[in-house]
């Protein structure tokens, strides 16, 4: 554990580390309250409605902000001192995020119809959700966009206590949401949480300069747009098309076993959440800071096998208490309607496992703008768990999806050793020029 401590302590995001443990920790905990009470007063059917509005929310977010996020929060970082580039920059984002924003919920609010039967089905009309949704659509897509200037300026603690303040009312209004109206109130809540938190952060930003001033429809840029483009493909290889996988498989489960299975599943994809939520923040903190800036195979060898030495042991022994002890936490996080939910464990947190081995080594994609790599095997990733899940739930019924789920990591682990095989597994000469490379 002191290793481990010691290469925390050499990176220069240390001075937050502990304020985003903070909400890392409030957004778990929120997670929880509010899937009790989902479970308490709404059961596996409800929870099954809820992940596909859910899943819904996070891929058009994500499309509606063009995944201009972390690019958009590299190029302020190194422009912010040059106010030219900066309002081409600022007002490219802005206008092309507003633009798309607004076309996505024309596009949903005049289509509500279709997207509920999409979402839950002819069966239940929950149109008016929708509508909503697409009404607060913009609100969230400002919000990302002062999210991005924040982290751009390095403005980590208001960026953070924002955060926490938005979890905590978020939380507040769901269970009150959920209390009075039951799965009306919680969808309403998923679909009104984001324009609050652009409330709150209007509240909370405080600028040195006047950056309203730099976002004007003249400064459009083509050049900036280009720049902000891969890291646009990047994040809409994940964030969209992943959450619509999930919708499929998801309405699949619900057609040919059952909507109580497809909410036992998705118990198991919250719980799951949770751990990874706060392996993917360590990750992203700590490790990919550190890949940026490694030239050589040796470097990056060591780097990983340092990170595996200092996290897997602990992430492994976190998997293997939660599998031991899985009756008391569905019953603890959810109800004891969940008790199907334990026969999931095995396999999706083996799938965990593998699909956290990857992620380390798959960050490098991320570090070294190999664009195209990672678009490609983002691509492979959700067309096998789609494919692979649709067969073994077939085959095994709902632990089917769960297998699917093991198989596909196990897969993508495999294909990401194989890409950076000769740095992790070849010979490396004593010249210490050898660049970081892929096979």
């Amino acid at each position: 554990m002191g290793k481990f401590n010691n290469y925390i302590n050499k990176n220069v995001l240390f001075n937050v580390a502990n304020l985003n443990s903070t909400s890392q920790a409030i957004k778990i905990l929120a997670g929880i309250f509010t899937s009790k009470a989902i479970a308490v007063f709404i059961g596996a059917e409800g929870l099954a409605l809820v992940g596909n509005l859910n899943n819904f929310l996070k891929a058009f977010q994500s499309l509606s902000t063009l995944g201009f996020y972390k690019g958009l929060v590299k190029y302020i970082g190194r422009y912010k001192e040059q106010d030219e580039v900066l309002s081409k920059l600022l007002s490219t984002a802005y206008f092309s995020g507003f633009f798309v924003a607004m076309g996505i919920s024309i596009l949903c609010y005049f289509n509500a119809d279709l997207v509920n039967n999409f979402l839950f089905g002819a069966s239940y009309n929950y149109a008016y959700i929708i509508e909503i949704l697409a009404l607060a659509l913009p609100f969230y897509t400002l919000n990302m966009f002062c999210f991005s200037i924040m982290n751009g300026f390095s403005k980590y603690k208001i960026l953070l206590i924002i955060s926490i303040i938005g979890q905590v009312v978020g939380l507040l209004v769901t269970l009150l949401l959920i209390w009075q109206d039951n799965i009306d109130g919680a969808l309403i809540a998923i679909a009104i949480t984001p324009a609050l938190i652009f409330l709150i952060t209007l509240v909370g930003i405080l600028f040195r300069k006047n950056l309203i001033s730099f976002i004007k429809i003249s400064e459009v840029s083509q050049s900036m747009f280009t720049k902000l483009g891969p890291y646009s493909l990047m994040a809409l290889a994940t964030t969209v098309a992943v959450p619509m996988v999930m919708i499929l498989i998801r309405n699949y489960i619900i057609s040919e076993i059952g909507i109580k299975q497809a909410g036992y599943w998705e118990a198991v994809n919250r719980i799951s959440d949770y751990y990874l939520m706060f392996v993917n923040s360590l990750i992203v903190l700590y490790l990919v800071p550190k890949l940026s800036l490694l030239n050589t195979k040796r470097e990056f060898r060591a780097e990983i096998v340092s990170f595996y030495k200092s996290l897997i042991p602990y992430f492994g022994g976190l998997l293997l208490f939660l599998y031991f002890t899985r009756t008391f936490v569905v019953r603890l996080v959810f109800s004891r309607e969940f008790q199907p939910t334990e026969d999931l464990f095995l396999w999706q947190l083996a799938g965990d496992f593998v699909r956290v081995l990857a992620m380390v080594i798959a960050y490098q994609f991320l570090a070294k703008r190999m664009f195209g790599h990672f678009i490609i095997l983002e691509v492979f990733l959700f067309v096998t768990l789609y494919f692979s899940s649709i067969y073994l739930i077939d085959v095994f019924g709902l632990e089917g999806v769960v297998i699917g789920h093991f198989l596909t990591h196990l897969m993508h682990f495999g294909i990401v050793l194989l890409i950076f095989s000769s740095s992790l597994f070849g010979v490396i000469s004593d010249r210490d020029d050898d660049t970081v490379s892929h096979d």
